[in-house]
């Protein structure tokens, strides 16, 4: 009898604690840029090892029907947080979107102005008069011109063409001479994999500010302080066992989906993005977000100046 009423004692107990932890845990909504792959790694690590839960917390990772929507969806108080990109995050906080910057998933750009290593286009001044292909309307006049005027080149002396998302086949069709936005993780390997060598040219080395690729925003008027900071937390935890453990974390990534992450192009740009994530995903760096300001606000992209205190909170 005793026996029984110490089974039942701990049962009861044992009720109580997993509904204490279910009270504690918070659940926030996480919209991606676009469907999961090695840029994301963090996030999916934290989530499969289970960092993300030891913190409190449940990640619901959303895909984009419509990679342009995140921040819009977090600034409409429709999902908690969202990846997007530091030039994209200025721009969109000039227009009035009331968002902040939680978080710093990639730490540096990963655009490049790529070409076909094929001996027709050695040096930037070679672009003279050529095509060149970009993806989506938005800062790619401001770091083009930037990047042609390092060798007298201005961005009247060259064909800007939107192709579309169609930037590796674009550039290995010969439609365009050079494209904007191939990532230097990505598009470089692709082509490798249908044959194409690629050389690239790093904006942060042609003028352009260095900035951070991905990072990931909040509603600026309703952001929970503790949720971001564990968030954080699990990230962070996450980068360190990627970084201590690249293959190990590559079969527990490509575990989360193996359908559509395991393969070769994947595990190319699983290598070449190691080095890219921030390591410090909380710190806050006011300065390099103000200098990219100050270029987009140069460029006439943004016709407003916002201040990184205002937009960059130190959590």
């Amino acid at each position: 009898m005793k026996h029984k009423f110490i089974l039942k004692a701990l049962a009861l107990t044992a009720v109580i604690l997993s509904a204490h932890v279910q009270a504690e845990t918070k659940t926030l909504t996480l919209m991606l840029d676009w469907f999961v792959n090695p840029n994301h790694g963090p996030i999916v690590i934290a989530k499969q090892r289970g960092y993300f839960q030891q913190q409190g917390l449940n990640i619901e990772i959303l895909e984009p029907a419509d990679p342009s929507m995140p921040p819009k969806l977090v600034a409409a108080n429709k999902i908690d947080l969202a990846i997007s990109y530091q030039p994209n995050l200025t721009i969109d906080v000039a227009a009035g979107l009331p968002l902040i910057r939680a978080a710093t998933l990639i730490a540096t750009p990963l655009n490049t102005l790529m070409v076909l290593d094929n001996n027709k286009i050695n040096d930037l001044s070679d672009l003279k008069g050529k095509k060149i292909g970009v993806s989506i309307a938005g800062n790619e006049a401001a770091s083009i011109s930037t990047m042609l005027q390092t060798v007298n080149v201005s961005l009247a002396d060259v064909h800007i063409i939107n192709v579309g998302w169609a930037l590796s086949s674009s550039l290995a069709s010969g439609k365009v001479d050079a494209i904007w936005g191939g990532q230097r993780n990505f598009e470089t390997n692709q082509l490798a994999l249908e044959g194409y060598q690629a050389k690239t040219f790093y904006p942060e080395e042609h003028g352009v500010p260095v900035y951070d690729e991905l990072v990931l925003v909040a509603n600026a008027k309703n952001y929970n302080k503790d949720a971001i900071r564990a968030f954080n937390k699990a990230l962070e935890q996450a980068t360190t066992y990627i970084v201590n453990h690249p293959q190990a974390a590559w079969r527990e990534f490509v575990a989360y989906a193996p359908d559509t992450l395991n393969n070769e192009l994947n595990k190319r740009a699983w290598k070449d993005t190691l080095t890219r994530f921030a390591l410090r995903p909380a710190a806050v760096d006011w300065q390099r977000y103000d200098d990219y300001a100050q270029f987009l606000y140069a460029h006439q992209v943004i016709t407003t100046l916002p201040k990184a205190r205002d937009y960059v909170p130190n959590l």
